[in-house]
């Protein structure tokens, strides 16, 4: 009882419009104080908030975070849609390869779906309006692509749900590699089926000259060096998460100093003031999923949980599907960090009950976490991209469902080979 009545005040302070960090903690206090008075609460607030928010293993946060602020603030974006465009130009929808190509390497040092999503819509869908494509199609994939970010390594996402699931940061990154490798090739066979299906739908790609090519070089070459930088060294072992989220910064400082139109002291500064904001905004929500975890650990909905789906008479893929329908639904309603905020604390022991491992769980919430972003009725990528690009909204969301399927279909290919997810990081270096 004491559990249903502070999910449900959680689920109205959310409904209302609390920011998801005052809402899980908010709640959180509520439960304590009606499990044990003042005396728990103030118990629990002594401790609990500063030993978690100055967690070791948090620190790589705000450095992601910064890293991806000064590389949106570069003016990269633009110059690696063009990169790809000049290679992959030439292909059959070519543009849309293109835009799937270069979101994938934005993501990759990004590491934010909404800003990716932002980035490329006001990048990517002007040029393929202008060149024919159909404006569904357009809005539909750029929202989609958007999505990487939160899959393919660094994604702060990833580091978030490592540190709720108390699992190494480091491979847990590393596993978001092959399936975000995935998702993009998901994807760019997706467009292609669909143009040749309807090639009204895009027209014919333009080709490039190799002088043009490889002047882009310069461009993509710095770029993929951060990656390898910061990507590499924690698959190595040479540097934890940390020291690689150092690197990266490092890394996208002088990229972003190098450049013409780059960075300057107004958009250095604007860089620290957002990666303040979005870091506090972490942190409180890691402090009050754990305020609002004590109150799980009193009312013992755990254990009861895990008891009732190990009486369940069916196999375990079954009970996992019924978990990840369960994400699904979710995912169209509320943030990736509150699902995984509220979710992590209970349906982890439930799966690794079930005898999956919790690294690979993490890459499947995520990438749930991922669909979720471009499904009715939150779909928050979409109407960023509408909102972006002047599209009605409900069009955006039509032009997702055909890659939606692709990324449904990698869910259940996971489900059933998790070796896929794991393999990388059981090749780590442990350095």
């Amino acid at each position: 009882m004491l559990a249903l009545l502070t999910v449900a005040l959680l689920l109205v302070l959310l409904l209302i419009r609390v920011p998801v960090g005052f809402a899980i903690g908010l709640a959180g206090i509520a439960g304590l104080f009606v499990y044990g008075g003042l005396p728990a609460v103030l118990g629990v607030m002594e401790t609990a908030p500063q030993t978690y928010a100055t967690a070791y293993s948090l620190s790589s946060i705000p450095l992601f975070v910064l890293m991806a602020q000064l590389v949106l603030r570069s003016g990269v974006a633009g110059d690696l849609f063009d990169a790809a465009r000049t290679w992959v130009g030439r292909a059959p929808a070519g543009l849309g390869v293109a835009t799937t190509l270069s979101g994938a390497v934005f993501a990759a040092i990004s590491g934010s779906s909404t800003a990716a999503a932002a980035t490329l819509a006001s990048t990517a869908v002007p040029e393929m309006t202008r060149r024919g494509y159909d404006r569904r199609l357009a809005g539909g994939l750029v929202a989609v692509v958007g999505t990487l970010a939160a899959m393919v390594p660094p994604s702060i996402i990833l580091v978030f749900y490592a540190v709720l699931a108390e699992e190494s940061v480091g491979q847990v990154l590393i596993a978001g590699f092959v399936p975000g490798a995935l998702v993009v090739v998901a994807l760019v066979i997706t467009t292609l089926v669909l143009v040749r299906r309807r090639p009204e739908l895009a027209p014919p790609g333009e080709a490039s000259s190799l002088r043009t090519k490889v002047a882009t070089l310069t461009t993509v070459g710095p770029v993929a060096v951060l990656f390898a930088l910061v990507t590499g060294s924690i698959y190595l072992g040479v540097a934890t998460p940390t020291e690689a989220a150092a690197l990266g910064v490092a890394g996208a400082l002088v990229i972003g100093l190098a450049r013409r139109d780059g960075l300057d002291r107004a958009r250095i500064r604007a860089s620290l003031l957002d990666t303040l904001g979005s870091t506090a905004m972490i942190l409180l929500i890691i402090a009050s999923a754990h305020v609002f975890g004590y109150v799980l650990t009193l009312s013992r909905v755990t254990t009861t949980v895990v008891d009732a789906v190990a009486a369940i008479p069916a196999a375990p893929v079954v009970i996992f599907l019924g978990i990840a329908v369960f994400y699904l639904v979710l995912g169209a309603f509320m943030d990736q960090m509150a699902i995984l905020a509220l979710t992590v604390p209970v349906v982890l022991p439930v799966v690794e009950q079930l005898g999956y491992d919790p690294v690979w769980f993490g890459v499947m919430v995520v990438l749930l976490a991922e669909i979720g972003l471009v499904s009715p009725p939150l779909g928050l990528n979409v109407f960023i991209v509408a909102r972006a690009t002047g599209m009605p909204t409900e069009q955006v969301f039509r032009g997702v469902l055909p890659f939606v399927g692709a990324m449904l279909a990698l869910v259940l290919l996971f489900t059933f080979v998790p070796e896929i997810v794991l393999w990388l990081p059981q090749t780590m270096g442990s350095g």
